[in-house]
């Protein structure tokens, strides 16, 4: 059997997907980094706590190309292979994407390829659909274009909100995300 996948978790705040990946992590990865945009990300202090290795850096001040030359710097000295982005809210650049080319998964709150982007649950009530879900897609220089790996349809109720739906749309996110993960870093 091979050695588990090293994985790097980019977070930009409570980061529950990524908690989600770190307790499913087994012999197919292994978190080897927790990294955010954000300092003061609540994510963070959890990785801490359950002993993961962190990097923090925001990008005020220092403009894109420097944080992401700070980011890819961590993630390549953490030993990092593949990339899980779990609720990261800044687009990372073509040049970062194409350095990390076929690496980078991140999960995505609509069934894909609807709803790109965000307030992806108002947008499915608003157009009537009756069921919503969840897409863990490979991150390309588009936005939400890759392809996608896995997803869940989650029923959307006549009295839910944006709310009501994205709560249970992120529980399907914490069983597809680790799932496809282990899938994707064993191809």
């Amino acid at each position: 059997m091979s050695a588990p996948a090293k994985v790097a978790v980019l977070i930009s705040g409570r980061g529950s997907n990524m908690q989600a990946l770190v307790e499913h992590a087994d012999d197919a990865y292994e978190i080897v980094v927790v990294a955010s945009d954000r300092p003061s990300a609540p994510g963070l202090a959890w990785a801490i706590q359950h002993g993961l290795p962190t990097f923090a850096l925001s990008p005020k001040g220092i403009g894109k190309p420097v944080f992401e030359a700070a980011l890819d710097g961590a993630l390549r000295e953490a030993g990092a292979e593949w990339i899980a982005l779990a609720g990261y809210m800044r687009l990372l650049s073509d040049e970062f994407v194409a350095k990390w080319h076929g690496r980078i998964v991140n999960i995505h709150p609509s069934l894909l390829p609807k709803y790109k982007g965000l307030d992806t649950h108002a947008r499915a009530i608003a157009a009537g659909d009756t069921v919503g879900g969840c897409s863990v897609h490979v991150v390309t220089e588009e936005l939400d274009a890759g392809e996608v790996l896995g997803q869940r349809e989650v029923a959307i109720e006549s009295d839910d909100t944006a709310e009501t739906l994205a709560a249970r749309v992120l529980e399907a996110e914490h069983q597809l995300y680790p799932a496809v993960l282990k899938e994707f870093v064993r191809r």
